[in-house]
């Protein structure tokens, strides 16, 4: 979080709302405590100007057409990396070396195999 503020001033009266920074530094002025503060709500038509929320994950930018995940443009991603090392980015924050690869990939396998007595539940369906 910065340790910026943003003033609203409503009616004389001075409101001092946090500014925080998202994963590519872009800056926002967190209004959600303004209505509590103040009884006045934002409106912001066809929300161009609002963030729904905070991500470490994903940041969307529609307008530039830019999308990306934990700092990975979607198309790098799209173009090098597996689904499986695009799943393990997006669960622990890096992509993975060759060992993590392996180990993520054998957990995979083994957490998607189906009992065999599953199996035979699913013979008796057409």
């Amino acid at each position: 979080m910065s340790s910026e503020t943003a003033k609203i001033i409503l009616n004389g009266n001075e409101y001092e709302l946090p500014v925080v920074e998202g994963s590519e530094g872009e800056k926002a002025i967190d209004i959600s405590k303004l209505r509590a503060l103040s009884g006045y709500i934002t409106l912001d038509p066809g929300y161009k100007n609002t963030g729904s929320t905070t991500s470490a994950i994903t940041f969307l930018d529609g307008e530039e057409g830019i999308l990306h995940y934990r700092g990975y443009p979607i198309e790098q991603l799209a173009e090098k990396a597996s689904f499986l090392e695009v799943s393990y980015l997006l669960l622990h924050g890096d992509l993975p070396n060759t060992q993590q690869l392996a180990e993520s990939e054998g957990n995979i396998r083994y957490h998607t195999l189906v009992h065999e007595d599953m199996k035979r539940f699913f013979e008796f369906f057409p």
